[in-house]
């Protein structure tokens, strides 16, 4: 069986407040997350809240790198989603732990569109 993705879902502890409630901060890391990995950028979008916080998502051709962040409790939620081979998630992943100066992370990868391919693939074409 082979998976069409790889999604990974982290919560990012103890990061800078300052950076987290930065949206051109945000923004720059989260597009040389993706660049890093290898990933192809095809959109950009990223809005900051009032009083605080920073959601936005960089869609690249294998998928997504997506954010909420809560300054004022050091916390971001982070969303990476990457289909194939070719690109890790987990570089992009561990590239904005770092960047975030996260003291903890607590990440769990799930395998998405998992099912053998030959068969599905007989499925469509025989349709």
């Amino acid at each position: 069986m082979k998976a069409l993705g790889r999604h990974i879902l982290a919560e990012l502890y103890g990061c800078s407040s300052e950076i987290l409630n930065n949206l051109k901060d945000i923004e720059q890391i989260m597009v040389a997350a993706a660049l890093e990995a290898g990933a192809e950028i095809r959109e950009v979008v990223f809005h900051m809240f009032s009083p605080q916080g920073v959601s936005g998502v960089v869609v690249i051709s294998e998928s997504h790198l997506a954010i909420h962040t809560w300054p004022e409790l050091g916390y971001a939620a982070l969303d990476i989603f990457t289909c194939g081979d070719t690109v890790d998630p987990w570089v992009s992943c561990n590239y904005i732990k770092d960047k975030f100066s996260a003291q903890n992370m607590a990440a769990n990868e799930i395998k998405r569109g998992i099912f053998d391919y030959e068969v599905a693939h007989k499925q469509v074409v025989n349709q």
